[in-house]
């Protein structure tokens, strides 16, 4: 893996979406933008978020707007059409890992079928949504997949700069996407110090079928890897859903302080859960 470019702007993988992305993908992503708007907006004015303000501050990527507008033309007749809601609260989760780990797999399962999914994608980064109702308030989960090849280390600061939560991800059956996972937090901390931390092994389905004793040994080194994070680490399944919600419903708890209780599990053969 290279290391990061702190030279290159930002900003350059907008032009990049004006080129390619449609008109039906560009409504998206203004949606996404306003959404975001709101959120912060509601985050000032309602007593009962104050909580947040210490994980949610003003979504630093909202300099996005500003770039594809000069390409675009003015936005008004796009934004005419977006609709504010006062009761919403937009949370960014970023999705880190190797290539061919299954994170988009994984993002997949949580939002649902496709006719529920609102994103966008380009090459190294992919953006999908999804909404729940807590406690009366809408919240909107907007989570960032990033590419686990070198050309897609660059997106890294925009998908992980106000996030709330961190997804490290790495492969049960692959024992060097773990090693590789310190290095994909380290990358993560240094654009953001305050998002909880979580250490995902994926692909659980697959690594039941492992002798029991590389299995001890993945265990073993993956509490590690956690300890070393400060992490919570679940062992998934997004063929089989296993986890999945759980991990998302953690997150919620976690930020809204919601009596929702984790039972820890670290019984060889049975998806990991370590805290």
């Amino acid at each position: 893996m290279t290391s990061l470019g702190l030279g290159r702007p930002l900003v350059r993988l907008d032009l990049r979406w004006a080129r390619f992305l449609g008109i039906t993908f560009l409504r998206r992503f203004f949606r996404l933008v306003w959404s975001h708007l709101a959120s912060c907006s509601s985050l000032g004015g309602r007593g009962r978020y104050q909580r947040l303000k210490a994980r949610v501050s003003s979504p630093r990527h909202l300099v996005l707007l500003q770039d594809v507008k000069p390409v675009l033309g003015e936005c008004d007749e796009l934004c005419a059409d977006i609709e504010t809601d006062a009761d919403l609260v937009t949370l960014k989760i970023s999705l880190l890992g190797d290539r061919d780990i299954g994170k988009t797999s994984f993002m997949i399962k949580y939002v649902g079928e496709v006719e529920e999914q609102r994103g966008l994608e380009m090459k190294g980064l992919n953006l999908m949504d999804k909404s729940f109702v807590v406690g009366g308030a809408r919240i909107f989960f907007s989570m960032w997949d990033v590419g686990g090849d070198e050309q897609s280390i660059h997106h890294v600061p925009i998908a992980c700069k106000d996030s709330v939560a961190i997804l490290i991800m790495f492969d049960l059956t692959n024992r060097s996407t773990l090693n590789n996972s310190i290095i994909w937090y380290q990358r993560a901390r240094k654009w953001n110090k305050a998002a909880i931390p979580i250490l995902i092994g994926t692909k659980f389905d697959d690594f039941v079928q492992l002798p029991l004793e590389m299995q001890w040994t993945i265990v073993t080194q993956a509490r590690a890897c956690a300890r070393a994070m400060k992490a919570t680490l679940f062992f998934s399944s997004a063929t089989h859903n296993i986890n999945v919600n759980k991990i998302f419903k953690f997150i919620a708890a976690k930020l809204f302080n919601l009596p929702w209780s984790l039972d820890r599990n670290l019984t060889i053969g049975e998806p990991i859960i370590d805290f």
